[in-house]
């Protein structure tokens, strides 16, 4: 017999835990910076860097000037614009020599991570922890029951998505506005 209910119930509660130790000033401070910024450059690796990528999405739904760092129609990373990077360890290193390049570039650079003294985080002018187990952490279960960074990658993704919510109230955007920018050559 499986679990899945169970584990799906355990899963919110850890979600949960994360989400409650959020810190509103840092949030507030991304959310300065993305509302300031030229262009949003978003960055990840494996499954964070999906998660990134959604957020891009929902970016350019709020008609904000939003790029996937790595794709083809992405344009070149210049002064003014913010590179904002999802990666728990904060040590992937082509993400901490993307944020090395873009601090030269003049650039600002924003992290959602669970490790804030990591490399890219001593760099980086606004550092957003999610208290969630990194990738290669503990196997006890004292944090998660979930396999390598899935606590972290989901959280990154509620993360992001209460930033939209909060960019859309700052902004006077509604829900059906955001539709009026959505694909339709689907």
């Amino acid at each position: 017999m499986t679990q899945t209910k169970e584990y799906a119930s355990q899963i919110i509660g850890e979600l949960t835990q994360v989400m409650g130790a959020l810190s509103e000033p840092q949030s507030a401070s991304l959310i300065q910076h993305i509302l300031q910024a030229n262009n949003i450059f978003v960055a990840g690796a494996g499954r964070s860097g999906l998660m990134m990528t959604g957020f891009a999405m929902r970016l350019m739904h709020l008609n904000l000037s939003a790029y996937v760092v790595g794709q083809p129609v992405t344009p070149r990373f210049e002064s003014g614009d913010l590179l904002f990077i999802g990666s728990g360890s904060g040590e992937t290193q082509s993400l901490v020599s993307m944020a090395e390049k873009a601090k030269r570039l003049g650039g600002a650079i924003a992290l959602v991570t669970t490790t804030p003294a990591s490399t890219i985080g001593q760099i980086a002018e606004v550092v957003i922890q999610l208290h969630a187990q990194p990738k290669q952490g503990s196997n006890d279960h004292s944090m998660t029951i979930q396999p390598m960074g899935s606590l972290f990658e989901q959280s990154l993704l509620l993360y992001c998505d209460a930033l939209v919510l909060s960019l859309m109230e700052l902004r006077g955007v509604t829900s059906s506005a955001m539709f009026q920018r959505h694909a339709n050559l689907e």
